[in-house]
This record gives C-alpha cells, sequence and structure tokens, in this order.
C-alpha cells in the first residue's frame, strides 16, 4: 500500500517567514494601523490569517478589522512574496520531492494558508504537480493543531494513519499529526525553536530537507513496514 507524506508550507517547504512578516506590515501600514513588532508576527505563522489579524489586532475574529486586514495581506501576498517563490525554496526541496514521487511517496500539502493562495504559491514556485491534495484552512471546519486537516488527507488518498507521516516546522503541525494518529518530523529551519519542537513530541527531527528523507525512509522505525 502507498504511503503519504504530508507537508506544511510556509517554513517547511518555503522560505517564507520573513516576506510573511513584510507582507503583514504591509497590509498594518495600508490600514492605517502601528505595526506590531516582526516577534510578534512571527510568532502567529501557522495559524490561520483570520486567527493571526485577531490575535495581533487584540479584537475577535469576526470583527471587521479582521476582516480588512485579511484582505489587504492577500493582495501583498501577491505582489511582495509569489513573484519571488522560486527563489525562496528550501535547500534541497525541489530535488527531494522529485525523489519521494520516484520512490512511489504519494506527496500532500496541508497548510494554514487558504487553498487559492497555497496553491498560487507552490506554482509560482514550481511545486505544485509533485503534490496529490493540497488542503488549505478555508477547506476545514478546524484547522490545526486539529487533526481534520490530516483527516482530510488521508480520507482522499485511500490511505490509513500508519502510512502517513506530516512534516512541518511549528507544533501545530506536530500536533495535528499525533492528534490524527500519524509519525512526524519536525524540522528545525522553520519558525519554532527546537525547544517548542520538541514540546510536541515529534517522531523524528531534522536538520535538513535532505534529513527529512531519510527520516521518512528510514526501516529502522518501522515507517515502511
Amino acid at each position: 500500500m502507498t504511503h503519504v507524506v504530508i507537508f506544511d508550507l510556509d517554513g517547511t517547504l518555503v522560505d517564507t517567514p520573513r516576506a510573511i512578516v513584510e507582507t503583514f506590515t504591509a497590509a498594518f501600514a495600508s490600514m492605517g494601523v502601528q505595526a506590531q513588532n516582526a516577534s510578534a508576527i512571527r510568532a502567529t505563522i501557522g495559524l490561520p490569517l483570520e486567527r493571526a489579524f485577531s490575535k495581533l489586532l487584540g479584537v475577535p475574529p469576526e470583527d471587521a478589522l479582521v476582516a480588512q486586514g485579511v484582505k489587504q495581506y492577500q493582495a501583498f501576498f501577491k505582489e511582495l512574496i509569489l513573484p519571488k517563490a522560486g527563489q525562496l525554496l528550501f535547500p534541497g526541496v525541489a530535488e527531494g520531492l522529485v525523489t519521494l514521487r520516484a520512490q512511489g511517496f504519494s506527496l500532500a500539502v496541508a497548510t494554514s494558508k487558504f487553498y487559492a493562495s497555497a496553491d498560487a504559491l507552490l506554482k509560482a514556485a514550481g511545486l505544485r504537480d509533485h503534490f496529490h491534495v493540497v488542503v488549505g484552512a478555508d477547506q476545514v471546519k478546524q484547522p490545526k493543531p486539529h487533526p481534520e486537516m490530516g483527516q482530510l488527507i488521508l480520507q482522499t488518498l485511500g490511505i490509513p494513519a500508519e502510512r502517513a507521516v506530516m512534516v512541518g516546522d511549528t507544533t501545530h503541525d506536530l500536533q495535528m499529526a499525533k492528534a490524527a494518529g500519524m509519525r512526524s518530523v519536525a524540522v528545525t529551519y522553520g519558525v519554532h525553536s527546537v525547544q517548542e519542537l520538541k514540546s510536541a513530541g515529534p517522531t523524528w527531527i531534522a536538520g535538513s530537507f535532505d534529513d527529512v528523507l531519510k527520516c521518512v525512509q528510514t526501516e529502522n522505525g518501522g515507517w515502511r513496514s
């Protein structure tokens, strides 16, 4: 039976955290709102946009200011991030995805981005054709760390959780994997620190995308059993 590797997007496949901070800052400026500091914005990466703006602005998610922020962010996303997406791939990602597909793995993306933004980013980075399924935050009722996103991917592909592994750079990714019954790989080159990642109990920890491949290909951990 096929195995599936599910990837987070920002901070896992594409080095977008710095660009995300710039995009949030531009959105705040366009709204006439005082910009948050970079560390506060960075701490929201991995959350759906509504929750991120709600937290940063200190207002409920249904507040009109949140909707305005999301709209401005999406406009600046197209202007600031998409044009340089191909230059933002982490080392080894393009080659690694080709290798995994050649070895028979199914590949998927589970991201806190809206589907349209995720699809556009993957296409701009030249990665979209590698993935059988892409699930965004607007396609589920409960995004990460709830297991719904992972469960939707497994149901779509007809693959049981024991034959799936989630690869991500935040505790949200790892908690989703655990709740869905999957193994997980925490990558240390993204948003959350090693200490934060360890607190979520990942199956493996990887310092590079080459290490990710070693983790999902390993036989000692029972992954290919």
